[in-house]
């Protein structure tokens, strides 16, 4: 019983360093935005986590010309395929996410 007990403390102890190595870029120093956490968990499905995946007819976001009104509406309202985040999410996270989403532009 008392190896089995020492098996499932070090499977725990091995899960938590692998869930932890597997996060990008997250640091203490550099901690992800609400933005980017919310994308990330929402978004990358389609979008990819760096917006240009382009899966079940989702747009490359870091070709977009799109002004951040525009952006804002789509978030929140959805088009096409997409739905609106608008019901799911507080305003000041839809601000978040598009921040993010704006970062996520190809810089000339």
């Amino acid at each position: 019983m008392r190896a089995a007990h020492y098996f499932f403390l070090w499977a725990a102890v091995l899960l938590m360093a692998c869930g932890s190595a597997a996060a990008d870029d997250v640091s203490e120093a550099n901690p992800p935005s609400a933005g980017k956490m919310i994308f990330n968990a929402q978004c990358t499905h389609c979008h990819g986590r760096k917006g240009d995946l382009g899966l079940s007819g989702a747009k490359d976001l870091t070709a977009s010309t799109l002004d951040r009104k525009e952006v804002l509406a789509l978030v929140r309202d959805g088009k096409g395929a997409m739905m609106g985040y608008g019901s799911q999410l507080k305003p000041n996270e839809l601000e978040a996410v598009v921040d993010h989403v704006l970062t996520l532009r190809q810089r000339p």
